[in-house]
């Protein structure tokens, strides 16, 4: 069996780490309990997020234990940030996000078995500590000058905002949240990104001060486009994993617009496909790269590992209905909102607006002598269907899911009309 360390090089999923033959001693040797911590402080994980929620997935499979935490407590306070002051939610938002993202990470990870994961909420223990437990018994631990050195701290201070006390804190309680597990799980392992690498080292030295023990940090990259920038933005924002925040279709389109020079790299990161795979895939890029196979399999992984097999099969219909001709009646309205969310639109009369109202109106043509010519030419289609009769009506029989009908103008120009 490849080494977990190795596999996980290959895949582009290390960064940093501590002591690297250690670590792998340390992993040979036998189940390591280790953990990842999830603040919420927003509703949802988005992709970010699932690179950890991957990492911790290939070390169950090589069956290590691992512990999910949630932080009840830490996601209060939120880490620092480049670009200013969080705002503080109210408490009962973070634990209504804490619920909903322990919710999200239950359904990656293994529950039962010897590597079974655990779910941990860092409130259990932080909520406990009065001011005086944490400056007596941690905060006598750290020392201030180590503290402005870290690398988001020092940004900050030199900016004109500074940084409050408040997030100046938060690497003393994420230390303490190592400490904790290493104390109640025996977890010796602390995964995380690689912009938490100064808070992860924060728990190594504790532990080492506190219990006299050795333990070890492992981060992945800040994942990052080829053209060297940052990955992973929507026209609509963050690539989130709710299905309210972003749609399954919406999300498997973003990982179908993958460029080529990203596409293998990704399936790397991303998936759970293994190296033949992988290289027939990298290969189909080189050979034939207009086909975009590889794109269709990193969209096709992505929607199923976050979704689920079901949304998956969703997805692949309305993609094919609308692109490929199929049947757009078997389309829930869901999805067929979410799919068309980005078509040119129109508002008109159902029994009265004709297929070149729609075609003008949606501006798929400039004017009626234009759609009227496009209708006898055939190259006006009303839901996938081609369209004869120029002065036809819209009727209550055309209507899909939503009160709209999709018209097409030869193979790929769309619009949608909504009848009313």
């Amino acid at each position: 069996m490849t080494d977990i360390l190795d596999e996980l090089q290959w895949r582009g999923l290390i960064a940093q780490h501590t002591d690297i033959d250690a670590l792998r001693e340390h992993l040979s040797a036998g189940p390591v309990t280790f953990y990842c911590g999830f603040d919420p402080t927003a509703p949802s994980l988005h992709h970010g997020h699932l690179v950890q929620i991957i990492l911790m997935r290939h070390l169950q499979l090589a069956g290590h234990r691992p512990l999910a935490l949630v932080g009840g407590a830490t996601g209060q306070i939120g880490d620092p940030r480049q670009s200013g002051e969080r705002q503080l939610q109210p408490r009962e938002v973070v634990a209504g996000w804490s619920d909903r993202l322990r919710d999200q990470i239950s359904r990656f990870l293994d529950f039962d078995g010897p590597a079974a994961a655990t779910m941990v909420n860092n409130l259990d223990w932080t909520a406990e500590l009065s001011a005086i437990d944490l400056l007596r018994g941690i905060g006598k631990y750290f020392r201030v000058g180590t503290m402005l050195n870290k690398d988001i701290v020092a940004r900050r201070l030199a900016s004109d905002e500074g940084i409050s006390y408040t997030e100046f804190s938060y690497q003393i309680l994420q230390a303490n949240d190592f400490l904790e597990l290493h104390r109640r799980y025996g977890a010796t392992l602390e995964t995380g990104g690689n912009d938490q690498w100064g808070n992860m080292i924060g728990g190594v030295d504790l532990i080492r001060k506190v219990e006299g023990a050795s333990s070890h940090v492992l981060t992945t990259p800040i994942i990052t486009k080829s053209d060297g920038t940052k990955f992973g933005k929507s026209e609509g924002g963050a690539i989130w994993l709710d299905p309210e925040m972003m749609s399954p279709y919406a999300f498997y389109q973003f990982w179908l617009r993958v460029e080529d020079a990203d596409v293998v790299r990704f399936l790397k990161i991303f998936t759970f496909l293994d190296r033949r795979r992988i290289e027939e895939l990298e290969a189909e890029v080189a050979e034939r790269p207009h086909a975009r196979v590889a794109q269709k399999a990193l969209a096709t992984e992505m929607t199923r590992l976050v979704h689920g097999e079901a949304e998956l099969e969703r997805v692949l219909a309305a993609t094919e209905a609308l692109w490929g001709g199929g049947d757009l009646s078997a389309i829930d309205e869901k999805t067929l909102t979410a799919a068309t969310s980005n078509l040119p639109r129109a508002s008109l009369s159902l029994g009265e607006a004709t297929i070149v109202d729609a075609l003008v109106g949606t501006g798929l043509e400039k004017g009626r002598g234009a759609a009227r010519r496009t209708v006898a030419s055939g190259g006006a289609y009303l839901n996938n269907a081609k369209v004869e009769d120029e002065d036809a009506p819209f009727t209550e029989s055309d209507l899909l899911a939503g009160s709209v009908v999709l018209i097409r103008k030869g193979r790929r120009n769309l619009a949608v009309v909504e009848l009313s």
